[in-house]
């Protein structure tokens, strides 16, 4: 549409004041009403319309959302997977966890506690344990890339491997002194396949309420990313060699980016929940962020020389953290498309 466009074209009369105010309600022209995407301006003997810029263009730059889920949520599981089958988790810290496991070992195993400690026995069943965990969350990658064959036994598996990412989040809170921000920033990833599974049901559509659900849980993840990052939370030291070890600088500077990051991290966490052009804009910049953060394993210790052992010591690690940008992705584009009356997606969302 031109942005000139004369009276005469829009078979109006001269503009007056009451004519301007007018404009203002729902246009239609060539059969598309245009309503709160224009901005009227009056000048003499004219009206201009001037339609917004959105920030991204989905129909330009189309994705199928039903593959940026599923993909999420095989890419948590197969991580997580890999950790549990050919490395370790941290179930000792449960196990051997004497304020809470000596009355039920003395009770109801009938052995001292420090037999059980010691107890070769003990330590292949928490071996054991690790590796079923680590079949279990290989299922679930299974069940979400067949979730419309298998049906209700993909959603039990699903489900049984989200609580399980859950309980895995508890444990590693547990280990780092039951700092409230080290469980909430897993909140992407055992919350990513429940997100999948419920798109899947619905059929590509969310309510509003679901839509505040997911923003809120990408805000928890970055938020409690950002409270390590700016030590409010003692700093890890993976973070500054990170740092250090992909851009090249000192510590000091490192650190200094660092909190930088970390503000940037409570500034989008807080704009998602502005309205959508701010919530855009802000899950556009934790995609950016949480791809750079993914990938940040393998690129800070990758080496060549050593390339199988890089890959298997940090490959998972950016596996299972795909959900920290595929999931501010998915608000991106599910934010942009366009919605009428009934909070329904007026363009068509890609679901297979």
């Amino acid at each position: 549409m031109s942005v000139g466009l004369s009276v005469a074209r829009l078979g109006l009369a001269t503009p007056t004041p009451q004519t301007c105010v007018a404009l203002r309600f729902p246009l239609c022209l060539t059969g598309k009403s245009y309503t709160s995407s224009l901005a009227i301006i009056h000048v003499p003997r004219c009206v201009i319309l001037r339609k917004k810029q959105p920030i991204i263009d989905i129909r330009k730059y189309p994705i199928n959302l039903y593959r940026v889920l599923q993909v999420a949520a095989i890419a948590v599981f197969l991580g997580r997977a890999w950790q549990h089958l050919f490395l370790d988790a941290p179930f000792r810290t449960l196990f051997w966890e004497e304020r809470w496991m000596k009355w039920p070992v003395e009770n109801l195993l009938g052995m001292s506690w420090r037999t059980y400690v010691t107890s070769p026995q003990t330590d292949q069943f928490i071996t054991n344990w690790v590796v079923a965990t680590g079949v279990l969350y290989f299922l679930s990658a299974l069940a979400c890339l067949f979730v419309k064959h298998w049906g209700r036994v993909a959603a039990v598996l699903i489900w049984a491997g989200a609580i399980n990412l859950m309980l895995l989040a508890a444990l590693y809170c547990k280990e780092n002194f039951f700092f409230t921000g080290q469980f909430f920033e897993y909140s992407l990833q055992f919350s990513a396949p429940i997100i999948f599974l419920s798109y899947v049901r619905k059929n590509g559509h969310f309510s509003s309420r679901a839509i505040f659900w997911i923003k809120l849980l990408t805000a928890l993840t970055f938020t409690c990313h950002g409270l390590y990052a700016v030590g409010f939370y003692p700093r890890p030291g993976q973070f500054v060699v990170m740092t250090m070890n992909i851009l090249h600088v000192d510590e000091h500077f490192a650190a200094r980016f660092l909190l930088l990051a970390g503000y940037m991290d409570f500034v989008i966490s807080f704009l998602l929940f502005f309205p959508r052009r701010w919530a855009i804009a802000a899950a556009l910049y934790a995609t950016f962020w949480g791809f750079l953060t993914t990938v940040a394993r393998v690129w800070a210790f990758f080496h060549w020389e050593y390339w199988e052992n890089s890959l298997r010591l940090w490959l998972h690690e950016s596996l299972y953290r795909f959900p920290h940008f595929l999931i501010p992705m998915f608000l991106v584009w599910y934010l942009a498309s366009k919605y009428d009356k009934n909070d329904k997606p007026a363009i068509p969302l890609a679901s297979k």
